[in-house]
């Protein structure tokens, strides 16, 4: 595995770098970082399949630098201080190791870990974004988001019964996005069609669409038009 370590603590990054040169499973350390500026840029150089991320960092928490990742890999979260753990398995990490950190332990981590890398087959709807609202965080599957919908240089994210923002802009998430599953509908939304239970045709000319939450979205005609040429309609 393709790991990043993150730890403002040298000696602490030096102490992981032993372990992890005594463990079992074969890792390759690509990238070390000291803060949340540094672990952001060392996991978009890299594209690491595991971090292992100290929760306070000189420059913010790691739930800070996981809301500003793009794409968040596998995550297992390093702490001296136990009262994060409830926090860290909310947000479905891998696993949390308290400092100081016992190999077993890291070697039952590291375990979770192989199975959830790309070598054993993530595929691309298992692609996931990290979203986080005051105390509560999130790591959510792409193909559970119904809607995306602008708010300024924010987006509001609709999954579930949740309704959080994220500091993305909807074009910067359009990018990203799998055309074939989610469609712009307007200048302030994207719709994963997979979350579409009925379509109708609008007063308008375009078309409405209804989620399976009864939630109601309007495609403007121009779109709605390219729409249904490209899905027949």
């Amino acid at each position: 595995m393709r790991v990043v370590l993150i730890d403002d603590e040298r000696l602490a990054r030096d102490e992981m770098r032993r372990l992890l040169g005594r463990s079992r499973i074969a890792c390759h350390i690509v990238a070390e970082a000291a803060s949340v500026a540094q672990g952001v840029q060392a996991i978009a150089s890299h594209a690491p399949d595991l971090v292992l991320l100290d929760i306070q960092l000189p420059d913010g928490s790691g739930f800070d630098l996981l809301a500003a990742l793009e794409r968040v890999p596998a995550v297992i979260f390093t702490s001296a201080y136990d009262h994060y753990a409830l926090r860290a398995f909310a947000v479905n990490a891998l696993d949390y190791l308290l400092k100081p950190i016992e190999p077993e332990r890291l070697e039952q981590a590291l375990q979770k870990a192989a199975p959830a890398t790309p070598a054993a087959g993530i595929t691309a709807s298992q692609d996931k974004v990290f979203l986080q609202d005051g105390e509560r965080c999130w790591f959510v599957a792409l193909e559970q988001i119904m809607l995306f919908e602008s708010e300024g240089n924010y987006t509001r994210v609709y999954f579930d019964q949740q309704r959080p923002l994220m500091l993305r802009s909807l074009s910067q998430l359009e990018a990203r996005l799998d055309p074939a599953q989610f469609i712009r509908t307007s200048r302030s939304q994207i719709v994963n069609l997979r979350c579409v239970a009925q379509i109708t045709a609008a007063p308008s000319g375009g078309l409405t669409l209804v989620l399976h939450n009864q939630m109601r979205v309007q495609m403007s005609r121009r779109r709605s038009s390219a729409f249904k040429q490209g899905h027949r309609l």
